[in-house]
């Protein structure tokens, strides 16, 4: 059994930052915590603190990668969930072990280097779901 996890973020992709930020900012009083290009992964993203969460805004920056696909596909919206855990590593064999359909076999660096991987949606309820390894360190 995976120790019980906390909610880390949500992600909302989104076509422009700048525009988007304003709602989340302005509307309901988020704080910008965290802007990061991540070439890797062919985005730009904004974490905001949300209470003792986040939202996380994405937009992409390469027209072939992953969240320029949902973008075109899905429009605007939410895009994951995230859980924070303890060791992203361990949590994935876990998972696997237990049969969850995994995207990431292994951690990658996230927004703010977090270590990060990605539960299929087929195992999420229909929801891309992040694992976010925290107390690591790094902000967030």
């Amino acid at each position: 059994m995976i120790p019980a996890a906390e909610l880390h973020h949500v992600a909302y992709v989104v076509t422009d930052l700048d525009a988007a930020l304003p709602l989340f900012v302005d509307r309901y009083g988020l704080v910008e915590e965290l802007r990061e290009v991540m070439p890797d992964q062919g985005v730009e993203a904004v974490m905001l603190r949300a209470g003792g969460a986040g939202v996380e805004l994405i937009t992409p920056l390469d027209p072939g990668a992953a969240i320029a696909r949902f973008l075109d596909k899905r429009g605007e919206g939410l895009h994951h969930v995230a859980f924070g855990v303890a060791d992203v590593a361990a949590t994935l064999a876990e998972l696997a072990a237990a049969g969850v359909e995994l995207i990431d076999t292994a951690p990658r660096r996230g927004l703010g280097g977090h270590l990060v991987a990605f539960v299929h949606p087929r195992s999420g309820a229909g929801a891309l779901t992040e694992l976010v390894q925290t107390g690591d360190g790094h902000p967030g």
